[in-house]
């Protein structure tokens, strides 16, 4: 997760069997109680949820930290790397996606991108 942007229909579906496991009510084809929502459960502990993460949040996440330790990390070689091929000119916050990027680029972008604005995905 914090290379790769997972597609949100993976979170979800991860998330379900999440739901599944937590609701289960022990047998095959019984429903367990459901004492709380989704949401509630993903609230913090402190505010009276469990903590579970919502994994696409957490995705983005993940990989505006890879972008973080890019930054820090200017002598790293994946930050060569990257800066050679997709930000020759500029730095990593002022990169744009290019015309062919490669999938681990666009993922990284995402993240930096939500850093940017400041937005949930």
């Amino acid at each position: 997760m914090s290379t790769f942007l997972l597609p949100v229909r993976v979170c979800e579906t991860i998330e379900k069997l999440f739901n599944r496991y937590w609701w289960g009510g022990g047998g095959a084809g019984t429903r367990g109680i459901h004492w709380m929502s989704w949401n509630q459960l993903c609230e913090p502990k402190s505010k009276g949820g469990l903590g579970f993460r919502k994994l696409h949040v957490f995705n983005v996440a993940l990989l505006a930290k890879q972008g973080w330790r890019l930054l820090i990390h200017p002598e790293s070689l994946v930050n060569k790397m990257l800066k050679d091929k997709y930000y020759p000119s500029c730095d990593f916050m002022e990169a744009s996606a290019g015309s062919n990027p490669s999938y681990i680029w666009r993922s990284n972008f995402s993240g930096a991108t939500s850093a940017k604005t400041g937005n949930d995905p």
